[in-house]
């Protein structure tokens, strides 16, 4: 097996010339082998009747002289045959085989007769004339040397395939190079290096593998980034709550702690304990909508009457920090999963009663389209800078990343809220100012979501 790509095409050409050559040879001698035969014959026949004509014309010696000094006995064997039988040949076998003349093919030429004979060589035609000399009848037999047509086709057959060979090794160097880059290429991706520059400019199939190629390698390093940075934050927040619950839990063990703080230290521990049983479903929940194994449940469903279920539900978190809300929640049915959407809207305004200002006001309000539904949920909060609002709905992505943490959450409350919109063929965006609060828009169709 032939691993190399460059050897392989360089055979399958030289493969492909030698026996397109053959069978086209073979071919056409099949095609065209009558009309071949005929022309040979008539090309035959024109020469044997100019020597003829000379022997007519010139004395026997001077005839003899004449036709020995031919050049046209590069291409003609000529044998000519007296009454007695002697034999006078002009012309250079080279080795070649000619064919065999009989006694009675002699006899019926120096009875007059003109023989055109068909045997089976390469040139298959033997003519056979009769020459009227001073000295009598004498019978002359014409064939076809195949030496010089083999020898002019022999030399343009093989320079045709060295030619060809060498076009093809140049022209394989380039066809496979590219290709060369790319293997190389991915071997450096495969041993973790992102940093490949390709340089292919060529267009065509291998120009837009070659571009492919760079699209799936800037992929592949956000994707690594991405994974190194999921690693990073799950383990800054599995160690943060971990670390709260060793200490405290050693600190319980230790001698004269009051009852006040024990329950301080064990309000602690129980506060941080959920707040990693709380990540860990967030992630096994994500991990299932990506996973594309959660499956929507879609029901007829009065959105406007959800959100207003959703405020009232979570009523203790903005009734403890002063919060107000002004709806427009104009009715409006839609097809959706009630549960996911559920989780839309809690996580939504979750955030925005997290990062509202104590006594600020949060406007939710839901605008009708032809096939689609808006809801708008703003708040008066800390808002959003435009560096933070490209990456808010990545996982683990916080806006308050100050060590005092004054805001609690795992950060995957609105990645979450992304994909269960996505799964709804919906959108999401968020539109803000820092310090001016945040708006998020989330656009969702009428209709049940294809599959």
């Amino acid at each position: 097996m032939i691993s190399s790509l460059y050897t392989r095409v360089v055979l399958t050409f030289l493969a492909s010339v030698i026996g397109g050559t053959i069978i086209a040879s073979f071919t056409t001698t099949w095609l065209y082998q009558e009309k071949l035969n005929d022309n040979l014959l008539a090309s035959v026949f024109h020469f044997g009747q100019d020597v003829a004509r000379i022997y007519d014309i010139l004395p026997l010696e001077e005839a003899d002289s004449y036709v020995g000094g031919m050049n046209q006995l590069h291409s003609y064997y000529i044998r000519i045959y007296d009454n007695g039988g002697h034999l006078q040949s002009y012309g250079e076998l080279n080795g070649q085989r000619v064919s065999e003349v009989t006694p009675e093919q002699i006899s019926q030429v120096l009875a007059g007769e003109v023989l055109q004979i068909r045997t089976r060589g390469f040139l298959p035609v033997l003519l056979g004339m009769p020459l009227h000399t001073e000295t009598g009848i004498k019978a002359m037999f014409v064939e076809p040397l195949a030496a010089s047509s083999l020898s002019l086709l022999t030399k343009f057959l093989t320079n045709c395939l060295i030619a060809g060979s060498l076009l093809i090794l140049v022209a394989a160097v380039f066809l496979v190079r590219p290709i060369q880059k790319l293997t190389k290429a991915t071997k450096r991706i495969a041993a973790g290096d992102f940093n490949v520059k390709l340089n292919i400019k060529q267009k065509g199939e291998l120009g837009t593998l070659a571009r492919s190629f760079e699209e799936m390698m800037r992929d592949l390093k956000q994707l690594e980034q991405m994974r190194k940075e999921f690693v990073s934050n799950v383990s800054h927040e599995v160690q943060s709550p971990l670390t709260s619950i060793s200490g405290y839990a050693i600190a319980l063990k230790q001698a004269g702690v009051t009852e006040r703080e024990r329950e301080r230290y064990l309000d602690i521990i129980i506060s941080e304990s959920k707040r990693m049983s709380k990540m860990s479903d967030s992630l096994l929940k994500l991990s299932l909508l990506e996973s594309n194994t959660q499956q929507l449940r879609v029901t007829e469903l009065r959105l406007d009457e959800q959100v207003r279920r959703v405020i009232v539900a979570i009523q203790p978190q903005w009734s403890a920090r002063n919060l107000s809300f002004e709806l427009n929640l104009k009715p409006v049915t839609v097809a959706a999963d009630h549960d996911q959407l559920n989780q839309v809207w809690t996580n939504i305004i979750g955030n925005s009663i997290k990062f509202s200002e104590e006594g600020g006001t949060i406007h939710v309000s839901i605008k009708q389209e032809a096939n689609n539904v808006t809801v708008r949920i703003a708040d008066t909060g800390i808002g959003i800078s435009q560096e933070d609002q490209k990456r808010i709905f990545e996982r683990f992505f916080k806006v308050d990343r100050s060590h005092s943490r004054k805001y609690d959450g795992s950060g995957m409350g609105l990645a979450i809220a992304k994909r269960i919109v996505s799964l709804h063929q919906g959108q999401i965006r968020v539109e803000s100012e820092l310090g001016r609060g945040a708006a998020f828009i989330v656009t969702l169709p009428i209709a049940a979501p294809a599959e």
